[in-house]
């Protein structure tokens, strides 16, 4: 197996002024997955193999995400210190996240199935000291691709996913606050039903 993914990474790379092209398409899981869709986050499927032949063990491998109308104009970073980071989102309409060393890609590499981006609620502050992997604060649509960074900047890129369009949240002013309300007039009739009842049970008409 582990041959197997070497042999497809190796048939569908070429270099693009030093930079290797993958093959690979990153996407959603067609299968039914519990949050794989929400309004603030996507799961991706986790590519096995694909970067072994051309990284080295000291190398990164990166997950770009940016507005898919945005896509075509991302260039890649020199190096790791000019990443863009994820406060930029608004502003540069992309962002790198989920920065991993290459061997957790590996196909033997004990790594989840998937990929979760923007589930990380707590890392917005940090002021792009770190790869933060924060909720997508719009519905998009998102295209990704993955990058791996060496010591002298980019080695390798996959090719860009299909369009991701998030889950869109339902507007407060839709919801009712009063979820009873609705059957208020059922309710006022049936207590009045039960009152009269009372009242008749009470006070039985004698027959004439």
């Amino acid at each position: 197996m582990e041959l197997l993914c070497v042999l497809l990474a190796l048939a569908g790379t070429g270099a693009v002024t030093g930079l290797a092209l993958l093959p690979y398409v990153p996407r959603v899981p067609p299968t039914p997955l519990p949050g794989k869709l929400t309004a603030t986050t996507f799961t991706l499927e986790r590519p096995r193999g694909i970067f072994t032949p051309l990284a080295n063990a000291s190398d990164t491998v990166w997950l770009v995400v940016a507005l898919a109308n945005a896509s075509d104009s991302f260039r890649n970073p020199p190096s790791r210190d000019a990443v863009p980071p994820y406060e930029q989102l608004p502003t540069a309409h992309a962002y790198m996240t989920l920065e991993a060393a290459v061997a957790t890609y590996a196909c033997s590499a004990p790594s989840p199935a998937v990929l979760r981006v923007g589930g990380d609620t707590a890392c917005g502050g940090q002021s792009g000291r770190h790869p933060c992997n924060g909720p997508l604060p719009s519905p998009g649509p998102y295209r990704v691709k993955f990058l791996v960074m060496g010591c002298h900047g980019p080695k390798a890129e996959t090719r860009w996913s299909d369009p991701i369009l998030l889950r869109r949240a339902s507007s407060p002013s839709t919801i009712d606050p009063r979820p009873g309300h609705r059957g208020s007039d059922t309710v006022v009739m049936a207590a009045l039903l039960a009152s009269l009842g009372a009242a008749l049970w009470k006070f039985p008409i004698v027959g004439q």
